[in-house]
């Protein structure tokens, strides 16, 4: 493994973890035109391989099928990684908030202890461990208090069953009712350098509770990758066809940003993206960046950026650069 990728601890957990973790919902399939087992799977190994131990998962991506896809990449590697999966998005049961449909039927927002106990065997048994080491509640139920949620998972982790514990898409309030309900590590939260209200809402609490930040869409599903100039077509079922985030406006002023980076990506032999994501792990309490892949070349560029050091000079530019170019866009 290369050994200097940059680790860091995921809050109290005692667990350390590399500071670039792989995400999988594009491994999924849904919402991002399909899957491809092979590559994906090639992807998970090749990540790990190149010093990447974070590998977050869920079973929402693609009902059950992003953590089936890990979970046979993971034969015989298990232990060389962290493995996060969440809890919450249910399909079992239509207790809680509706939140949206699949194909097949309704998805609601549930953390009720009878769900979470039903969930966490159906993540070992598709993730095939015994062990997650991280186990995040995906989105937030408000029918359910933070309290019998936290009680749930301080329990499974005496259990055994998971080793740590983390909350994502949270409000401000939702963090500070976990935290005073057991031991929260982390946070998983949407930053980018398009997306930063994190920086005043959860960063501050965070770093004063010792609450780590896990930051997914650092590229802003491929806005800020470099790759998606302003001639790029979507199509299918591709969730950036109709977004507002990818209008040709906004693609201009994200190349006019990337121009201005170039020079420093340039000077440290780093691609956009490589530049990007070092940027995002330079922020204050911003701990992990969660990238996707959908191939091993694009896992490998993602672990690559974990090898990036950026000066104070070029953070400072490139935030610069970011405030130039960027606050006015259509998100």
């Amino acid at each position: 493994m290369p050994h200097d990728m940059l680790t860091r601890p995921i809050g109290k957990s005692g667990i350390e973890a590399s500071a670039i973790g792989l995400g999988t919902w594009a491994i999924g399939g849904w919402m991002w035109g399909g899957t491809d087992e092979a590559a994906s799977i090639a992807a998970i190994q090749a990540a790990v391989d190149e010093g990447i131990t974070l590998i977050d998962t869920a079973p929402a991506y693609g009902q059950g099928l992003a953590e089936e896809i890990v979970g046979k990449a993971l034969t015989g590697r298990r232990d060389k990684v962290v493995l996060a999966t969440k809890c919450g998005l249910v399909w079992h049961t239509q207790k809680g908030n509706h939140f949206f449909d699949y194909d097949s039927g309704p998805v609601h927002r549930y953390l009720g202890r009878d769900a979470i106990i039903y969930e966490v065997e159906e993540s070992l048994r598709r993730l095939k461990t015994d062990y997650i080491d991280h186990y995040v509640t995906h989105w937030q139920d408000p029918t359910t208090s933070i309290s019998e949620t936290m009680e749930t998972l301080e329990d499974l982790k005496k259990q055994g069953k998971i080793r740590s514990i983390g909350a994502s898409n949270t409000a401000p309030e939702e963090v500070s009712a976990y935290v005073a309900a057991g031991q929260l590590d982390a946070v998983q939260e949407e930053y980018s350098m398009i997306k930063r209200d994190i920086e005043t809402t959860h960063v501050p609490l965070c770093i004063e509770t010792d609450v780590s930040v896990l930051s997914y869409s650092s590229l802003a599903l491929g806005l800020l990758s470099g790759k998606i100039g302003p001639d790029r077509v979507f199509s299918g079922d591709d969730q950036r066809k109709d977004n507002p985030r990818f209008s040709l406006e906004n693609r201009q002023k994200v190349a006019r940003l990337m121009q201005d980076i170039t020079p420093i990506s340039e000077h440290h032999g780093a691609s956009l993206a490589q530049t990007v994501i070092a940027w995002t792990l330079q922020q204050p309490g911003v701990t992990f960046s969660l990238c996707g892949a959908r191939n091993a070349d694009q896992a490998r560029e993602n672990a690559a950026a974990g090898r990036l050091r950026l000066s104070n000079a070029d953070v400072l530019a490139i935030t610069t650069a970011t405030r130039t170019h960027l606050t006015d866009l259509n998100t």
